[in-house]
Formats: structure tokens, sequence, C-alpha cells
């Protein structure tokens, strides 16, 4: 039967499983952590308990809160073996369907080679499930030593992110020369350079500079790219380096002074 659940009927009528369907048709049918407060940050208290800190999470629909920190006790290792326990936010749906969420750590059985992680539940509520585990954190233990918690959860990005990733900037002038112009737009995080630059450096190794880019605008490493001149002349490799300087180099045989253009792209 269709039912508005958005609309007023006269009666309580809009349920939790609603709400949990519309999430996972919007957000997906994986399990995220929000992008807000302390995104569960873990803390290693000692050699047998972590701190979680503060926050939210979409898990299979359900919308759970973490709203302080809250302290986990992990079980004792044992001299001479590893362990691997997992952190996992746990749904349970009880009697009378009453739903909870919780976050409970899972032992791992030790072993003297290599551990491997325990098992969780994994059937969704969405299809029947009365127990369901989003695992956020492993925590391998050797001997009695707790190591570094490893995150096994993914952070969902806010819509912004997404539409500043779709937006395109304007044309922006990004370095202006009397030698000539490097602009420039983006489309999230994508780059184009257009370079119109009036005179080349001459000799068949000479190098030129264009200057510097906006912080903002240079790459996470240095980028090269070539340059081919008419009939074979003026071949140059561009430089476009992450401390955003621009350069240009010549690379033999025959190099002229004529001004030269060319159009670049590179992810931030």
């Amino acid at each position: 039967m269709v039912e508005l659940v958005t609309g007023h009927a006269g009666k309580a009528h809009a349920t939790a499983e609603q709400a949990a369907g519309l999430n996972a048709g919007i957000l997906g049918l994986d399990d995220y952590v929000l992008n807000v407060h302390d995104k569960f940050k873990i803390t290693v208290v000692s050699a047998n308990k972590v701190t979680i800190g503060t926050g939210e999470l979409v898990m299979q629909g359900r919308h759970v809160s973490q709203g302080t920190p809250e302290d986990l006790i992990v079980t004792n290792g044992s001299q001479g073996q590893k362990r691997n326990d997992l952190i996992v936010c746990r749904y349970a749906k009880g009697s009378q369907s009453v739903e909870s969420a919780k976050l409970v750590v899972v032992r791992g059985t030790p072993t003297t080679g290599t551990p491997t992680d325990p098992a969780l539940n994994t059937t969704s509520p969405l299809d029947g499930g009365t127990t369901y585990d989003m695992p956020l954190y492993r925590i391998p233990l050797d001997g009695i030593t707790i190591g570094t918690p490893v995150p096994l959860f993914n952070v969902l990005r806010p819509m912004s992110d997404v539409w500043d990733s779709l937006t395109q900037t304007e044309v922006l002038t990004l370095i202006n020369s009397t030698y000539g112009t490097v602009k420039g737009y983006r489309r999230g995080s994508l780059v184009t350079l257009r370079i119109d630059w009036k005179s080349s450096a001459s000799g068949s190794w000479n190098t030129g500079n264009f200057g510097t880019l906006p912080e903002s605008w240079r790459p996470p490493m240095d980028l090269n790219f070539s340059y081919g001149g008419r009939d074979g002349a003026n071949q140059k490799i561009i430089n476009v380096n992450a401390n955003g300087t621009m350069t240009y180099a010549n690379q033999g045989g025959t190099q002229g002074t004529n001004a030269f253009g060319m159009t670049v792209s590179y992810a931030l």
C-alpha cells in the first residue's frame, strides 16, 4: 500500500524504518562516518583502554550519534601471541522490535602466527538482519602491547564538496609579466592553464622563468609537460612545480626567440 510519509495523516505514522530507507536511498548502502565533530577519533589510553571521540555515522541507513567520548576496554594481550580486535558500532533489534546501537570491542583469536580479524555480523537490517556490525577500527595487539589502531571506515564528504567539484571558476590571470601571461580556470580539483609567452630564451639548452602560481593552484608534486614548436624547432619542457614556480627548459637543437603558447591540465 502506498503511503505519504512526509505528510499529515492525522495520526503518528512515520517510522524509523522509513527514515532509514530514505537515508540509504540517498547516501547509498555503504556505511559512513559523517564529516562532523571528532569523526570517532581514537586515542589509546593504556594497554587495555581506548577512547572513541564524538561523531555521527550512518550504517545501512541508520543514523547513529555519539555526543560525548566513550572509553572502551580491550582485553589484555598475551605474551608471545598476536591478536586483532575490532571496534564496531553494533546495531541490534531486540524484543518488541526495540532497536539500539552501541560501540563494541570484538575480540580476535590469539595466535603465534599472523592474526586475522574476528567475524562480524554482516546481514543488513534493510534485509531483515537483527544484528549488524559497522567496523570502525582494527586494534592490533603484539603480546601485551596495543599497536597503532587502523581506521576501517570511510568519511562521507558533504554535498558542498560535490558542488565545488562540479563548479567551474572564471578564467583568472595567475601570472602577468612583460614576457606574457599564464591564465587558468578550475573545475573542482582539475586545473587548466593557458600559457601565452611573447618570446623564448635562445640557445639550445637555455631556460626561462614564467613566475609563481598562487598557492591554491599548485600541484602536489613537480610536473613536466612537453612543448613542440613548428617544424621541430623550439622543443621545450614546461615545468609546473609543487612550490608554485613555473619554468621552461630548451631541449637542444634549433631554438629561436619567437613567441609560444600551450595549454596544460593537472589535478590538485
